[in-house]
């Protein structure tokens, strides 16, 4: 290879880095732009964020109450929640940089192919956050802070005293009352890992559909390993989820649904292969293949 060579071939990845830098450094621009945003709005933000909680102890008669227990605490939650939302609200661009950094090097049917999974996943995730939010913090919430009222009546069910809860509860006993005051950085902490584990978890169809396009599965292998799918869900379900029994229930449903989805949409990717190659000539039927091996054994054992 002469000198010459050498600096054409360099000249294509130079480009190339110069692009990529370049939509770097719009991504991380929009980040930071619908970050300071977000912290302008923070505070409302926070607010829904933990509406689900507020809404538990309106129901129990209790001021809805958050207290933080370190002078800097409201402040990085408040930026760990312009983090979370800026990076949302700037993922639209931030995908868009990353698409034309990609599409270039691709086939058009190949673009074809990817687009729809590009539009379907942040769909999916919305879809999984706002299950979190409006359908299983208020759940683990309730389940949660109500559980301080188990032990009296499981003590009052014993013992064939009537359970006493609020003030008389206090003046009846000479333990110490437990009462709950939620820290900010926890409930925060809390709502955010259900966001990001039912989010995930949403995102099942999209990648084994894309793995079913590819070739790496099949239809067939997914419905036999559907026993194990069980056992991965309930350990997922375990791991994710805090151990409240109902949340881990309701999150096996979601994902084993979203599994049992995923084996039809794989099913129709492969329907939707067979015919293309069916069109194209292509494709060999399994029946036809077995009899084209038994001539051919046949012909040699002549």
């Amino acid at each position: 290879m002469t000198k010459d060579d050498m600096e054409d071939s360099s000249a294509p990845l130079i480009e190339h880095l110069a692009e990529l830098r370049n939509r770097l450094i719009w991504s991380v621009l929009a980040f930071v732009i619908a970050m300071i945003l977000c912290f302008t709005v923070a505070e409302p933000i926070l607010n829904f964020l933990f509406q689900p909680i507020a809404d538990i102890l309106h129901e129990r008669g209790e001021d809805a109450r958050l207290i933080f227990t370190a002078p800097q605490e409201k402040f990085f939650t408040l930026v760990r929640v312009s983090v979370v939302m800026g990076l949302a609200l700037s993922f639209p661009v931030i995908a868009y940089q990353m698409w034309r950094f990609v599409a270039p090097g691709l086939y058009k049917t190949e673009k074809m192919a990817f687009l729809p999974f590009l539009v379907a996943s942040p769909l999916l995730f919305i879809a999984g956050a706002c299950f979190a939010h409006f359908v299983v913090t208020p759940l683990a919430m309730r389940f949660f802070i109500g559980f301080s009222d188990v032990i009296p009546a499981l003590t009052s069910l014993v013992t064939g005293m009537p359970s006493e809860t609020g003030d008389t509860a206090a003046q009846a006993t000479d333990g110490i009352q437990t009462v709950f005051l939620g820290s900010v950085k926890e409930s925060l902490d809390l709502e955010l890992k259900f966001i990001l584990a039912f989010g995930i978890c949403f995102q099942l169809p999209v990648l084994l559909t894309l793995m079913g396009k590819a070739g790496l599965v099949s239809a067939e292998a997914l419905g036999n390993m559907r026993k194990y799918a069980v056992v991965g869900i309930l350990v997922l379900a375990a791991v994710v989820t805090p151990p409240d029994v109902i949340t881990q229930l309701i999150l096996f449903t979601v994902v084993f649904g979203l599994y049992e989805i995923s084996i039809h949409l794989v099913r129709m990717v492969e329907r939707k292969r067979e015919r293309d190659l069916r069109a194209e000539g292509l494709w060999v039927d399994d029946e036809d293949e077995d009899e084209d091996t038994g001539e051919e054994s046949g012909e040699a054992g002549k």
